[in-house]
């Protein structure tokens, strides 16, 4: 099981409030450079940080974070409030595996790529 994954911010501000809005969820731990935010330490979260080489952040090649939205309609209520607060399309919601899988793809402002999915 994960216990969270971490994002490289370039605004911390900026991102903890973009997740913590996205997600519904609280800042769990904030220790400056990074933050946690989810329900409870004890169950997955996200965090977001600045890197700690001091580096610019830079999204990897084929790195994505997926968050399961229950429902094709919560996909896309999660892809629209992505993008409302300020997140690009990166792929609009719709059936990626016909049946199976329905997805939708932003990407945050450093660059992050995020899937909201419901497998069918």
């Amino acid at each position: 099981m994960i216990g969270y994954t971490t994002l490289g911010v370039s605004n911390m501000d900026a991102a903890k409030t973009f997740y913590s809005a996205l997600l519904g969820k609280k800042v769990l731990f904030d220790g400056g450079r990074i933050a946690m935010i989810g329900d409870s330490m004890s169950q997955p979260m996200i965090a977001v940080c600045v890197p700690y080489n001091e580096e610019a952040p830079t999204p990897g090649n084929g790195v994505m974070v997926a968050f399961p939205a229950g429902s094709q309609d919560a996909v896309k209520t999660m892809y629209d409030k992505a993008i409302s607060l300020g997140a690009s399309c990166d792929g609009e919601p719709g059936a990626r595996i016909p049946g199976q899988f329905y997805g939708a793809y932003v990407k945050d402002a450093d660059g992050n790529k995020l899937c909201f999915f419901d497998f069918s």
